[in-house]
Formats: C-alpha cells, structure tokens, sequence
C-alpha cells in the first residue's frame, strides 16, 4: 500500500481532517454529527485508533476565524495537570491524513498537558477558503487558532505537512512558540512532490474513507479542486536554510528510516540548519514513524516535551565528512 500511497499523491503522505457540510456553529454541527466510527486512511488492523474520535469530536470543537476561511479544532483538557505545562497544539499532515490517525500520540499528550487538535484548511471540518495556498497562509491559520486557545507560548507537534506549518509559525510568530516537536519533514527542493491527487483514485483505494470524509465537509464539491491546488503548492514549494535558520525555539525532529517523504538526508540537512534542533531517527518506521513504531517515537516526544526549557543547550552542528569512504 505504501508505494500506491507516493503514487497517489506523488508527494508526503500526510493527513487530511474528518470534514462537515457547512454549519453557521458547533451546534448546527451537532444536530447532523456523522455517529459512523471514524478510521483514517487505509488503517486496516494496523494500529487501533484512539477512541477520541479527534477531528470529529464536536463536544470539545470550535471554529476560529482566519481570513477568508474557518478553521476548525478541539480542546482537551489535561487527565492530571502539570505545573506550568505549555499548551500542546498538534497539526495533522495532509493529503490523506486526519487528526484520527494521530490519536494514540494525542492520547498521550492529553495525560497531562492541554492539547489543541488542528483541522487544517481544506481537510475536514475546516474550509478551503478562496486564496492560493501558501505557508505564510497556513502559519496566520494556526495562529488565529492558537490565539484563540491560549495567551503564552505553546509547544507545536506537527506531522509532514503539519510539521511544515510548525515551522513557519515559529519562523514568523516566535513569541508564540516554546518548543516543536515535528515528523516526517525536512529540506525540500521545489519538484521533489509532484503529480496528481485524484480523489477518484483515493476512492478505489479506501472507499468508506472517502464517503467518511464527503459526509463531514464543509465543501464535499470542492476537494478534488482543492486536492488540484494542493499539489501544484507542494510542486512549488522549496524549504532550506532561509526558514529553518530562522527558528529559534528548540527543535525534536523525527523520521522513520524508511521515509521516502522526508529521505534520512533531508532531516540531516535540516537539524543541521535549526539552530537548536535535535534528531531522532526512528528504526522499522515509515513516514507514519508514529503508527510504525510508536514506543520509540513516543519515548523521544516525551522527554523532550517534559524537559525543563532552561536544561536545553544548544545541539552541536558537525560538519559533514566530504570524502568518499572506500
């Protein structure tokens, strides 16, 4: 399946939201909830989802307004609370993925921190809105969200595409942002996702997926317009030393050994441009490190985001070895 998956969207397999038809309100929302359990995409007897089901979870959702579109997320409030815990806000990948595929880590994020799932624009609950998709566009997205959440700095979780966000609202809003924890993201030359997301292909796939998605979105007419956009941005989009030396915060960057998404190279090349970044390679792991290997991906997340922020010294940058080994 995962080689069908990089055919598909010839890009990062990241994640998509559990969607709605257009509500004025949580409310409206509620009286037509899809009550289907929810699944993420091909999910099959892999990994058992939570049974949270983020993304569609209207008893903890809200809307937050961002420009031309409404963003849709949710709050839990932490199972024990933790003395001056920064709010944790996690930002799903896209394509395919959903706040539902990330639900055993956001389980356990929510044992003692208050957590924030993010629907991102055009996936799920949350609109496609009229404007060309850019970065700058998903991090004012985030922050309109984070804003709405909490007033001190948050630490970001975010995979692939999300991940990419996480970086670019740190880069741009760094007074807003403790620390990140990202997966499955690193350098990227333009032209390295190209191709076609064709939802036609999605649904000989993963039909019940589909449906699952048509039922909740906002806009069900629009997603292969969208899914069109969506790609012709990945083909365009380029991040290298401009963005990731621009971060500031600390950085945990993680990635399976076998991502084709984010190649091993690509996440050396960028904890070498972060500043203040660490590296976790996760073994037996796709690009979906966290549903591969969890425990691994997990026991990083955990002491990093549990770690006092004054015990962190800068990581040191080695330079790379030029010659060939024989």
């Amino acid at each position: 399946m995962k080689k069908n998956k990089i055919l598909l969207t010839g890009l990062l397999l990241v994640a998509v939201t559990v969607a709605a038809t257009p509500f004025a309100n949580i409310a409206d929302a509620k009286e037509k909830q899809n009550n289907v359990p929810l699944h993420y995409f091909t999910q099959g007897n892999k990994v058992q989802p939570s049974k949270t089901p983020y993304g569609n979870n209207l008893s903890a959702g809200h809307y937050a307004q961002a420009d031309d579109a409404r963003i849709y997320y949710e709050v839990y409030e932490p199972k024990r609370k933790s003395k001056n815990a920064a709010t944790v806000f996690v930002f799903h990948g896209g394509g395919v993925g959903t706040p539902f595929e990330m639900g055993q880590l956001i389980d356990a994020l929510r044992k003692d921190r208050k957590v924030a799932v993010v629907s991102t624009r055009g996936h799920g609950r949350s609109e496609i809105g009229t404007k060309p998709l850019t970065y700058e566009q998903k991090a004012n997205d985030m922050l309109a969200v984070m804003r709405a959440v909490t007033d001190k700095p948050a630490t970001l979780v975010g995979f692939s595409d999300g991940a990419y966000t996480a970086y670019k609202v740190a880069a741009m809003y760094p007074e807003t942002v403790e620390r990140i924890v990202t997966i499955g993201a690193g350098s990227l030359e333009k032209g390295f996702f190209s191709g076609e997301l064709k939802v036609s292909d999605l649904e000989k796939i993963d039909k019940a997926f589909v449906d699952q998605q048509k039922a909740l979105m906002p806009e069900p007419e629009r997603w292969q317009e969208f899914c069109t956009n969506y790609m012709k941005f990945w083909n365009r989009t380029e991040v290298g030393k401009e963005l990731f030396g621009s971060i500031k915060c600390p950085v945990l960057l993680i990635a399976g050994d076998e991502d084709d998404h984010a190649p091993l190279v690509t996440m050396v090349a960028a904890h070498q441009m972060i500043p203040d970044s660490r590296l976790c390679i996760v073994p037996k792991a796709w690009h979906t490190a966290f549903l591969d290997n969890f425990p691994v991906t997990w026991a990083a997340m955990d002491g990093f985001i549990h770690a006092d922020r004054n015990s962190f010294q800068r990581s040191r940058k080695v330079e790379y070895n030029n010659r060939v080994l024989k």
